[in-house]
């Protein structure tokens, strides 16, 4: 009697050790989420970001809670989360310069070192003129440029952004030689346009809505396969009989650092989502002129892939590319 009972006791007490490591896992997530912003409190990356997570407890049942991490052209704040704990609990709004670090030499950072979760916003180059300027059309210009080799000055808004790499991309399909024009932001180069200084600003579009709509300026081309959604009338680079193959925009997405478990990237996924169908979200990307652009994982990691395949040989191009 003894030795059974004792046999039970044995018994249980193996199931009581067994027990825990059946149990469920906690539910993600069990506390506010953290989203590293790798730029300054105030600036446009910010502002989608804590618009996009505004309403975040109403889609993970905890708040997002938006740090900035400056630094570095964004690699102090990216490289924290890309070293961070993998469980979903701190994710990263990643930007442009994030496909530019490994090819400058800056930082061996790149989106290989993330789970993807989504892309937000993908803005589109233009190339604008001022109101009153000799080119009415992109032909204007390309024909213009062709037979006057470095008279066309164009503004951008720093050596190897977006907007400078994307004047250099096109210049390059299309045997132009531009003088580029550096200036320290967009709002400088925009005031050199409209003060006549430089023939042409390349810079993203909604950061000449304000012109456009006063009609101080002219876009001659939108950078883009598609037209921007806030400029319905300006002719993409194909429509204008200029066609670039993986336009270079500047972008804005989402990622985790890399291992982060699958049921808790599927959480993460699925609640950006539907923050990014938010009426306030949207309301303010389009006030904004931001197109909304949300890719998946999958189709947010091809965008990627193209996007180095055009800015290697245009950094290149700008003798900025580091030799391998």
């Amino acid at each position: 009697m003894l030795r059974r009972f004792g046999l039970a006791l044995a018994a249980i007490f193996a199931l009581a050790l067994i027990l825990p490591s059946l149990a469920p896992a906690a539910a993600f997530p069990e506390r506010d989420i953290t989203m590293v912003v790798p730029w300054a409190a105030g600036g446009g990356t910010d502002t989608l970001a804590r618009t996009l997570v505004k309403n975040g407890k109403k889609f993970f049942g905890v708040n997002i809670n938006v740090q900035n991490v400056t630094g570095g052209t964004g690699v102090i704040g990216m490289n924290q989360v890309a070293r961070g704990k993998a469980d979903g609990y701190t994710v990263a709004l990643i930007t442009f310069n994030l496909s530019t670090y490994r090819l400058l030499g800056q930082s061996e950072l790149s989106y290989r070192d993330f789970d993807l979760i989504a892309l937000l916003n993908r803005s589109i180059a233009g190339l604008t003129v001022k109101a009153d300027s000799q080119f009415k059309t992109l032909k204007d210009l390309v024909e213009y440029a062709k037979a006057n080799p470095g008279v066309v000055t164009v503004g951008h808004s720093g050596p190897a952004g977006a907007w400078h790499l994307a004047g250099v991309a096109i210049a390059n399909s299309y045997g132009l030689k531009f003088t580029f024009v550096p200036f320290d932001g967009a709002a400088p180069t925009r005031t050199a346009l409209v003060g006549g200084h430089i023939t042409v600003c390349s810079s993203g579009m909604d950061e000449v809505l304000q012109f456009y709509q006063t009609k101080q300026v002219r876009i001659l081309a939108a950078n883009s396969p598609t037209r921007h959604p806030a400029f319905p009338e300006v002719p993409t680079m194909a429509e204008a009989g200029y066609p670039i193959e993986n336009p270079i925009f500047d972008w804005r997405g989402l990622a985790a650092p890399k291992g982060t478990p699958p049921e808790v990237l599927k959480i993460l996924r699925e609640g950006f989502k539907k923050a990014a169908e938010d009426p306030e979200y949207i309301a303010l990307m389009d006030k904004l002129a931001l197109p909304r652009t949300y890719l998946e994982s999958d189709k947010f990691q091809e965008f990627l892939i193209g996007m180095e395949k055009s800015l290697e040989p245009t950094l290149d191009l700008v003798g900025l590319l580091k030799k391998k």
